[in-house]
């Protein structure tokens, strides 16, 4: 299915609008930890993750996430360069100074925080945010009309990654969110794999995926900021 935004972005975005660059240092964090970090930093309800590439190895550059930010009409990249993370935004109607002072700050003061974190709350951190990757992966696929097989395995990785995070499963509201996704998971084993999702059945899931993303992302914050 064709992703118009990021063919925008790749044609047009990155050569013609302004953008401002913000860079942070790795150490001691590997490349993925602090992409992880930067990615749920970076995120809002209001962005949608238009594509997404992970490098196999943690100490490796290369990863790339970019949102286009709905409510702002603004693109957002991320990336694991060498010797930095670099985020860059792209903006057309604003004066680009958020990264300066929102989100350069709040990362650095994330960055501090999980370094200070016992290796299995930095872990279970890490698997959330997954989680949090995955709801979008599905936002994106149903938005593109994608095959249901997709939006089905993306809904199914949220659901079984989450089963296995104790800061989530004992967070209040974790059972209305399993609840939400078995539901999910079941209509979606029903309907025919091979062809696009559903149009009559996308503004109930997208619905259902914005109040998931809103509590997931509560739940990192408040882990990653106290």
């Amino acid at each position: 299915m064709e992703n118009r935004l990021l063919t925008q972005f790749n044609n047009v975005i990155t050569s013609e609008w302004p953008s401002k660059q913000i860079t942070l240092n790795y150490d001691p964090l590997t490349c993925r930890e602090l992409f992880e970090l930067a990615y749920h930093t970076s995120n809002t309800l209001s962005s949608r993750n238009i594509f997404i590439k992970l490098t196999q190895n943690e100490n490796e550059a290369g990863s790339i996430a970019i949102f286009y930010a709905t409510n702002t009409k603004s693109f957002q990249s991320i990336e694991t360069l060498m010797e930095y993370l670099q985020i860059t935004l792209y903006y057309n109607n604003q004066d680009g100074k958020e990264l300066e002072k929102k989100i350069l700050p709040l990362l650095t003061s994330r960055k501090q925080n999980y370094i200070n974190k016992p290796d299995d709350i930095k872990n279970q951190i890490l698997k959330t945010i997954l989680v949090e990757r995955k709801l979008d992966e599905c936002a994106n696929l149903v938005m593109l009309k994608d095959l249901t097989r997709k939006v089905y395995f993306a809904i199914g990785d949220a659901r079984e990654s989450a089963a296995l995070i104790p800061i989530f499963m004992q967070a209040e509201g974790a059972s209305l969110v399993q609840l939400a996704l078995n539901k999910w998971m079941e209509t979606t084993k029903n309907l025919p794999h091979e062809e696009s999702f559903p149009k009559s059945y996308s503004p109930g899931l997208l619905k259902n995926l914005i109040q998931i993303k809103k509590w997931v992302l509560n739940l990192i914050s408040t882990h990653l900021d106290k």
